[in-house]
């Protein structure tokens, strides 16, 4: 094993920031991740930071996940949130068997997406049957492989059930050639993901090609990064990539400053004293964001890596500090964005593009104000 997991997806992600911005533009327009972009993240093995170390993935803990994230949302939010989404989505690698995880994961490009809950899929004798559409697919345009998470019905259409009563859910794998993809993202921001919608039509599933999401007791693998499933861990990442959006808006907002003369004004954005605070109070606010989500998902990982348990203070910590920070990242763009003033609304600006992307995130479930009341009601239920 690896001594250390993920080494080297950092410096590796930075180096290619360079390409990944010369190619935004075309991401931006065509919708979709650029060719060489694609290619550069597979050849460097960012796809593959979240596979098992079995399959020669990086198992990478989640302080460099997140890193390699940011880095990448810094030079475009889409790429960034395309290999977040993708990585996490390899995690499913853990509770298959490693003959069916290679023929995934191991034959180019080995790229899973898939999108949210929703539909059913029958049993029948070695698998299950399967006709449904299923939406928010981000990065099924570079996908070799696609899945869904499915309520489960036995042969006469009764719902199963699992233990405790609860519907049987399982996550269904198959390869995109399978699938017709339908062209549907016309988004205001993170318009290169390609977060389009896909269909099957009495799709036969192999028993083998199908896996129960983030439950412990179906895992395959060891190692603590599984443990925390991919709930908490899309969270981590978006909120990541969040923190790279808003890194790059302040830096461009103060590059501005430097030289800019406002309107009127005698002298430069950089000898105003109100633009000054602005930057320092801005400034404070991003690293203190960023802080506080690695602090929380270096806590939790010391404590999973020495205990094996993902408890639910974990989960609910990691939620909390990655809403807050995708909040926060929000506020800091949006400040960054105003501060540019009329600079900010050219598309040919770093701002404008990047202002619609940090919006479109935090319109996702990561994002939920919902998680606020969900972490309070448990506050609240504590015995202290």
């Amino acid at each position: 094993m690896n001594a250390t997991p993920g080494v080297g997806l950092v410096e590796r992600a930075r180096a290619l920031a360079p390409l990944i911005s010369g190619e935004a533009d075309a991401i931006e327009r065509t919708r979709r991740l650029t060719a060489p972009v694609v290619s550069a993240l597979i050849e460097n093995g960012l796809y593959r930071a979240l596979l098992p170390q079995s399959l020669g993935g990086a198992e990478a803990a989640p302080e460099a996940f997140m890193q390699m994230l940011e880095e990448i949302a810094k030079a475009d939010a889409s790429t960034a949130w395309c290999l977040g989404q993708c990585t996490v989505c390899a995690m499913i690698a853990a509770s298959l068997d490693h003959d069916t995880a290679r023929e995934i994961f191991n034959a180019g490009p080995g790229i899973l997406a898939w999108g949210a809950i929703a539909h059913e899929a029958r049993a029948v004798e070695g698998g299950y049957r399967v006709t449904a559409r299923w939406d928010f697919a981000s990065g099924s345009r570079q996908a070799s492989w696609l899945g869904a998470h499915v309520r489960i019905v036995g042969a006469d259409g009764t719902p199963r059930k699992n233990a405790d009563g609860s519907p049987e859910v399982r996550t269904i794998l198959f390869p995109v050639a399978s699938a017709t993809l339908h062209d549907v993202w016309q988004a205001i921001g993170l318009a290169g993901t390609g977060t389009d919608a896909y269909e099957v039509s009495d799709l036969f599933i192999p028993e083998r090609f199908t896996a129960f999401r983030d439950v412990p007791s179906a895992l395959r693998e060891t190692g603590p990064l599984y443990r925390i499933g991919t709930g908490s861990t899309f969270s981590l990442g978006f909120a990541a990539v969040s923190l790279g959006v808003a890194r790059a808006t302040l830096d461009a907002a103060i590059a501005l400053a430097r030289g800019k003369h406002q309107s009127l004004a005698a002298h430069t954005m950089r000898d105003n004293q109100a633009v000054q605070g602005l930057i320092g109070r801005t400034e404070g606010d991003l690293r203190a964001a960023r802080a506080y989500l690695y602090a929380t998902a270096n806590a939790m990982w010391r404590d999973l890596s020495a205990s094996g348990e993902f408890s639910t203070a974990h989960r609910g910590a990691v939620r909390l500090a990655a809403t807050w920070t995708i909040h926060q990242s929000a506020r800091v763009v949006d400040t960054a964005y105003h501060m540019a003033g009329a600079t900010a609304v050219f598309r040919g600006n770093p701002f404008e593009r990047r202002f619609r992307d940090m919006h479109a995130i935090a319109q996702q479930i990561q994002a939920r104000d919902t998680h606020y009341e969900d972490v309070g009601k448990a506050i609240l239920a504590e015995n202290r």
